[in-house]
C-alpha cells in the first residue's frame, strides 16, 4: 500500500470469532505491517492477589480496557504452574517492546519473572525470510501451548483447589 499504514493481525484466535486475517488502515502518511510475536512468560502471583486474580478471570474482567481483549483469559486458561508456584504461558503480542500494552494488567496480579521469545526467531519462516507472511497461517502458538500443557499442572485448577476458596 502506497499511502497508508496497514496493520495486519495474523493468525487470529479461534475464540476471537475472526474467520479471516483483518487488515486495517491506520495512518495515510506511513506504510507499515505489524506482525505478532510469541513470548514465553514466567510469573508468580503476588502474595494476597490470588483471590483477586481468580475473581477477575471468573468475571471476565482480567485485562478489561486493554486492546488485547480476551487474550488475557485465554492465557490463563492455557497457563501451567510448577511446584515452585511459577506460572508459565505463551503470550502473543504486537508491541515493539514485549508486553508493553499487557504489562500493567499482568503486574496488578503477577511478579513477571521472565519474558522471552517463545521460539528461536531463526526458526520462524517469516523472520528468517524463507516464507513472507508465514505467521498468518502458522500453528506455532498452538504447538507451543500443546507442549506446555504437558508440563506442570493447570494454573487455574491448582490455584482454585490449593489456595482455598478463591471465587
Amino acid at each position: 500500500m502506497r499511502d497508508g499504514v496497514v496493520v495486519r493481525f495474523c493468525e487470529p484466535r479461534k475464540h476471537s470469532g475472526l474467520t479471516q486475517t483483518p487488515t486495517k488502515r491506520v495512518d495515510s502518511r506511513v506504510n507499515a505491517i505489524l506482525l505478532r510475536m510469541r513470548y514465553l512468560v514466567k510469573a508468580r502471583v503476588k502474595s494476597g492477589r490470588e483471590p483477586h486474580l481468580v475473581r477477575a478471570i471468573d468475571d471476565a474482567t482480567l485485562g478489561k480496557g486493554s486492546i488485547a481483549g480476551d487474550e488475557y483469559l485465554h492465557n490463563m486458561e492455557q497457563a501451567r504452574v510448577n511446584d515452585q508456584d511459577v506460572a508459565t504461558w505463551v503470550e502473543t503480542c504486537f508491541c515493539d517492546q514485549p508486553l508493553a500494552e499487557e504489562r500493567p494488567y499482568w503486574e496488578e496480579y503477577f511478579e513477571l519473572l521472565s519474558v522471552k521469545d517463545a521460539h528461536s526467531r531463526r526458526n520462524c519462516r517469516h523472520e528468517n525470510g524463507t516464507e513472507p507472511w508465514a505467521c498468518c497461517d502458522c500453528d506455532c502458538t498452538k504447538k507451543l501451548e500443546e507442549s506446555l500443557a504437558t508440563q506442570g499442572d493447570s494454573f487455574l485448577q491448582t490455584f482454585r483447589t490449593t489456595r482455598g476458596d478463591l471465587t
